[in-house]
């Protein structure tokens, strides 16, 4: 690899202190690297051309926000964890210049996860594209009053939920905000994806995991004002009459690794617990 890019969480100065380590571990291997905030995605844009990988460090959160950044050219992650689940990171900390030297020579495998890509028409103004490694979330604002949610996939009419929100989550995101909500735990490879309504009144109440081709088109109804999330750190007001529609991204998030791959459901309660000592990489 000749060209790296390091993304790290900005308020951990630990974060800051071992991005620079990581830097300067890799430019003395011969490696061009670029360092920058995880919050700070327009600039990391700026610095992709010839980018081979995007290493973190941070958390799982910190990964979210470089997928944003690597989702349209494709670009791989590695995550070095200094969070607490750690689900999607693949290093520690005390063994980032063991590994990263393994990933040089060539040693790692590729992993790929399915992504969301969300579209927002508000009625006014261009229509919005968002991709979602983890999820999209419809859901009220302060005020704690339900909305309303009409839901169809496929072009058919599924129902209208009366509810603090809708969820829209991969496989990767089973395990976060949809689990929360009863959602179901899907295997991290699996293309399918899930649809979770949030606390329904009086009705439906079921999450459903939908093919990979499906599209679900989500309108709101509110008398106030409602929020759109996407991974958690992309945050709009919606107002009523909104139009989110969802589907399964043509690009997928890429991490590369270099642990064996766990048993995912051997290992599944220990990361649940958010035990970090189990042996295998961490997601």
């Amino acid at each position: 690899m000749k060209r790296i890019g390091v993304l790290y969480h900005p308020m951990i100065k630990a974060a800051h202190t071992l991005a620079g380590e990581v830097k300067d571990f890799l430019t003395a291997k011969g490696v061009s690297v670029w360092l920058g905030s995880a919050w700070e995605g327009e600039e990391a844009k700026s610095q992709l051309k010839n980018t081979e990988l995007i290493i973190t460090v941070g958390g799982d959160g910190t990964i979210l926000r470089a997928a944003q950044v690597a989702v349209a050219a494709q670009i791989p992650i590695t995550g070095i964890n200094l969070g607490k689940l750690g689900f999607m990171t693949e290093l520690s900390a005390d063994e980032f210049r063991e590994k990263l030297l393994a990933l040089l020579e060539g040693k790692g495998w590729l992993d790929e996860r399915a992504m969301l890509e969300a579209e927002l028409n508000t009625g006014s103004g261009p229509v919005s594209t968002f991709y979602a490694l983890n999820d999209v979330v419809v859901a009220r604002g302060a005020i704690a009053r339900v909305v309303y949610v009409e839901a169809s996939i496929d072009g058919e009419p599924l129902t209208t939920y009366k509810a603090d929100g809708v969820i829209v989550a991969t496989a990767t995101g089973s395990t976060g905000y949809s689990l929360s909500a009863g959602g179901p735990i899907l295997h991290p490879q699996a293309q399918e994806f899930l649809l979770a309504p949030i606390l329904p009144h009086l009705s439906l109440a079921y999450p459903l995991v939908l093919l990979s081709g499906a599209a679900v088109k989500l309108r709101l109804t509110t008398h106030h004002q409602a929020g759109l999330s996407v991974d958690g750190h992309v945050n709009l007001p919606l107002e009523s009459g909104a139009v989110i529609s969802v589907k399964r991204s043509s690009n997928s998030g890429r991490f590369l690794r270099i642990h064996p791959q766990a048993a995912f459901y051997s290992s599944l309660e220990q990361k649940l617990k958010g035990k970090q000592n189990v042996e295998g990489r961490k997601s």
